[in-house]
């Protein structure tokens, strides 16, 4: 996997400029930063795999992020449902999934598109929850469930972990998973083949809500508000890891584990460039730059063989 090469290339580079990077702290800090775009990654991998795009995660998380906030002890309302926030709040996530994945299985609307509007939607319910005042989360013990340490690693990045095997254990023991690659390598042959493409592609939408709802959680708690923009920078972490793990946005290639790994290269670039005093505006240009490298290296052999460009 040239994204774990890459990935330890930077680690040994670092470890000689600067010995902080490979702190414990500094680990532990990379950690909790890769958290919570890991959990979008494994959902929105399904969806690539399968050849299409999910670009509604801003819109899914802003209205999952104020229904977190909402339904948990906060100074805005009177409800206080404790730990039924979390699977409620996701399963708004995957409704919002549905939307989109009904529109581009039944209606065939192009993903891109689709996708777009339900980011839209999913913002502006995260808006109208809003009601001009951000809800302020007083459940002290839920925030303590995700933030607080087991065995020296917060609790989110032990939730991160178990996404992280459940998508494997999807994508390599169930139909759905086996499916993905089958659709995304020739959506053609998957229907000649018997397979109900139009289900599995309609439940990837809905797999990608979840996580992200999922995410919109652990951020939220983490902040300790519902914030509509809690979702605004995770998108270029996300489709960029995917893309730098190996997963093609053409579908059929790839898997939770590579982004997963891309993620983190992203992550830990960023991380680097902080520690190196690099400007942030620089930062943003150097996370560009690497991104179309790595996605010229990542298709450039299935481009040759196809001789197209998409």
């Amino acid at each position: 996997m040239p994204a774990l090469l890459v990935l330890l290339a930077i680690c040994v580079v670092m470890a000689f400029v600067n010995p902080v990077f490979l702190s414990g702290g500094n680990l532990l800090a990379i950690a909790e930063q890769s958290a919570v775009p890991i959990v979008v990654a494994v959902g929105l991998t399904f969806v690539i795999l399968m050849g299409g795009i999910d670009l509604s995660l801003a819109g899914v998380m802003a209205a999952v992020s104020l229904t977190t906030a909402l339904l948990l002890r906060n100074d805005r309302n009177d409800l206080d449902l404790g730990i039924w926030a979390a699977p409620i709040a996701v399963a708004v996530g995957a409704a919002l999934g549905l939307v989109a994945g009904v529109s581009v299985a039944r209606l065939r609307v192009p993903s891109f598109i689709v996708t777009i509007g339900t980011w839209q939607i999913g913002l502006g319910i995260g808006l109208l929850l809003f009601g001009g005042k951000p809800p302020r989360i007083e459940d002290d013990g839920f925030r303590a469930l995700l933030g607080g340490s087991l065995v020296g690693l917060p609790g989110m990045v032990w939730i991160s972990l178990a996404a992280v095997i459940v998508g494997l254990l999807v994508q390599m023991r169930t139909r759905f998973g086996r499916y993905a690659y089958v659709i995304g390598g020739s959506e053609e042959i998957a229907r000649l083949s018997g397979i109900p493409v139009s289900r599995y592609r309609m439940l990837s939408f809905v797999v990608a809500g979840a996580t992200a709802g999922l995410a919109a959680v652990l951020a939220t708690a983490r902040i300790g508000v519902g914030d509509v923009g809690i979702g605004g920078d995770l998108l270029f972490t996300t489709i960029a890891g995917v893309v730098i793990g190996g997963t093609f946005l053409t579908g059929g290639r790839g898997g939770v584990l590579h982004s997963v790994v891309g993620v983190i290269v992203i992550v830990v670039i960023a991380n680097a460039m902080v520690l190196g005093g690099v400007s942030s505006y620089v930062q943003q240009a150097v996370q560009g730059a690497v991104v179309i490298v790595a996605a010229s290296i990542a298709l450039w052999r299935s481009r040759e063989r196809l001789r197209v460009i998409k």
